[in-house]
């Protein structure tokens, strides 16, 4: 049986900074992994001061935004679908632009995701917690229509032009930025590289994390593919520099502390044993 994954996420590059690694390894595997994107990210920022002269970024985002997609899909050997709507953006007054992905019923923009699943037929869902991730409109909305799709997909009641009706096994949220990882991280350098200029901000992280719960069930083995995450995020080179944080913390020290990303089991229709090391656990034994 092929194994299927679907994740669901706001914009393009959201797939590249959250599970990248997990999605290169189970290609390795020889399992199915669609990403959809909800939004083309149109009323993203430039992010990288390299792209200031770059006519295109300032002319055509989303277009280069697709041209990005399209080559970190060629990196993670996934597949790929938009949802087709429109970046929400995040204004500091909190409003967001009619016709946007976040001023959509979730009814209506629930239903083009249902489709995907009915098609595409996961037996994992992953996506983000009702906060988002963080509080950005489209994060927010993602993990609405995330919920109202695994739900609907499997109701023959709804949505009945939109294929035949598809339970969807497992439901996770991401969790891949969490107290433990930093923990770890913190700790082997404590004793392997006392003198390391990364103590500093990982203690800083400790403590702005120190509150964080620790809600992961499953932690997915990607030590040898955190090489590939890395070039799948920089392949939204308008969304991230090639100092951004995202690179701060070196892969040596990542594999190993912690070699893994990390999720929440929220949902499943199938039998498990906490904690996880797979994403599909349990899934292999349904018919």
């Amino acid at each position: 049986m092929t194994r299927r994954l679907l994740a669901v996420h706001a914009h393009p590059d959201d797939e590249s900074s959250k599970g990248a690694a997990t999605y290169a390894y189970y290609r390795s595997l020889g399992d199915q992994v669609l990403v959809v994107s909800c939004t083309g990210g149109e009323r993203g920022s430039i992010l990288n001061e390299a792209l200031a002269d770059n006519g295109m970024a300032h002319r055509d985002l989303a277009g280069l935004r697709r041209l990005e997609m399209e080559t970190a899909q060629r990196i993670l050997d996934i597949e790929h679908r938009w949802l087709g709507y429109r970046d929400s953006g995040m204004d500091e007054d909190g409003t967001v632009p009619p016709n946007s992905f976040a001023s959509i019923p979730v009814e209506i923009s629930a239903e083009p995701l249902v489709r995907v699943i009915r098609e595409f037929r996961p037996h994992v869902l992953v996506t983000y917690d009702e906060k988002g991730g963080y509080p950005h409109p489209d994060h927010i909305r993602t993990h609405e229509v995330s919920i109202a799709a695994f739900r609907d997909a499997a109701d023959a009641d709804k949505y009945p032009d939109a294929g035949e009706p598809w339970q969807v096994d497992k439901l996770y949220y991401d969790r891949i930025f969490n107290l433990e990882r930093i923990d770890a991280m913190y700790l082997e350098l404590s004793v392997t590289e006392p003198d390391s200029d990364l103590l500093e901000p990982l203690g800083a992280a400790r403590e702005w994390m120190k509150d964080y719960p620790a809600l992961a069930t499953t932690h997915v083995p990607v030590g040898e593919f955190l090489e590939a995450r890395d070039a799948a995020l920089r392949a939204h080179a308008s969304q991230v520099s090639p100092n951004s944080s995202f690179f701060f913390w070196p892969n040596d020290l990542i594999r190993k502390a912690w070699p893994f990303e990390d999720f929440q089991l929220i949902e499943s229709k199938v039998d498990t044993v906490m904690p996880e090391s797979d994403l599909f656990a349990g899934v292999e034994h349904t018919a």
